[in-house]
């Protein structure tokens, strides 16, 4: 019996996994750091909020400059939904 009960333990542990992929990949909001739209620098978040000077990249990393890269600017651009997702409304 013991073998019996070690594989439906694997099997609720392997279907607890895919749920909690599916519900993670789905409708998750890129990542986003705030840089200058001219230089591609990182900035203080404080800096895209209130009417500063930054812009939200959104994607990517940060390279060993300090400047943004891999994403954009546009979120559009790098929001590619998940594992089931569709980016069209159903109806």
């Amino acid at each position: 019996m013991a073998g019996r009960r070690l594989r439906s333990s694997t099997v609720v542990l392997g279907g607890m996994g895919l749920l909690a992929l599916t519900i993670t990949s789905c409708g998750s909001e890129p990542d986003k750091r705030c840089a200058d739209r001219t230089t591609q620098k990182t900035l203080p978040s404080s800096e895209c909020r209130g009417g500063g000077s930054g812009s939200y990249y959104y994607g990517g990393g940060k390279g060993s400059d300090g400047k943004v890269q891999g994403g954009s600017f546009d979120k559009s651009a790098v929001d590619r939904g998940g594992f089931g997702c569709s980016k069209s409304g159903g109806g």
